[in-house]
C-alpha cells in the first residue's frame, strides 16, 4: 500500500494515498462531531469545501472539534 505523509494538529501521519479529499480524511479519522473546523494548508475551509479540497503528500491540515460536557 503507497502512503501520503500529511502534518496532521503538529504530528506527522501517514494515510493511504486512497484519501484523496479533506472529506475523505475526515472519514478516515472517523471525526463525527458535529462541528468540525479544518484549516487546510493555512486555510481555514467552509464546510461544503471538503469535498473538492485534495490533498497531497507534505501537506497541513489542523482539525479542531468542538465537545460538549461539564
Amino acid at each position: 500500500m503507497e502512503w501520503l505523509k500529511l502534518h496532521i494538529n503538529g504530528s506527522i501521519v501517514e494515510v493511504p494515498k486512497s484519501v484523496k479529499t479533506i472529506s475523505e480524511l475526515i472519514a478516515h479519522f472517523d471525526l463525527s462531531s458535529p462541528v468540525i473546523i479544518v484549516e487546510h494548508n493555512d486555510v481555514i475551509l467552509q464546510n461544503g469545501e471538503h469535498e473538492n479540497a485534495k490533498v497531497n503528500d507534505g501537506d497541513k491540515v489542523e482539525f479542531v472539534q468542538f465537545v460538549g460536557g461539564g
